[in-house]
């Protein structure tokens, strides 16, 4: 199995866990007299094979990011870097909107306000961090689908 049918396993696996939480919480009370839509003993049995599934699958991915290397570079640490760029990136992005906005006056007597940062500077530095975002994010989906999952 690739990495990546890997990680398609993990995200279906946790899909179904909130769907077995949703199915659980419909059917563990009833109304006295009544049966259950679905038999919330079975449904736990479900959700606890599902979860060990996922346990499984998280250990092996996680074993064979930290052992992959690219340019001597590991899956793992390439993960990290991806994680960081989305931070700076969301985080620039919505300092570049909020300093973008210095017209909000009704009269020309109002205060005026400007943007206390380099708008344009900033607006650059975002659109090269995105693009290392993505270079990022496709090194890693290449290695995901190179790499036999231990």
């Amino acid at each position: 199995m690739k990495l990546a049918e890997a990680l398609q396993e993990r995200a279906d696996l946790n899909r179904k866990l909130d769907e077995l939480r949703d199915r659980l919480s419909n059917n563990v009370i009833v109304q006295e007299g009544e049966k259950p839509l679905e038999d919330p003993n079975g449904l736990l049995e479900q959700f606890d094979a599902a979860v060990a599934r996922l346990e499984e699958l998280m250990a092996r991915i996680n074993a064979t990011n930290a052992a992959t290397f690219d340019d001597g570079e590991s899956v793992t640490a390439l993960i990290a870097r991806k994680d960081a760029l989305s931070q700076q990136v969301r985080t620039y992005r919505n300092v570049v909107n909020w300093a973008s906005q210095t017209g909000h006056r009704a009269r020309g007597t109002e205060i005026r306000v400007i943007s206390a940062i380099n708008v344009h500077a900033l607006q650059k530095k975002t659109d090269d961090l995105a693009a290392e975002l993505r270079r990022t994010d496709n090194r890693i989906q290449e290695l995901n689908w190179k790499t036999e999952l231990l």
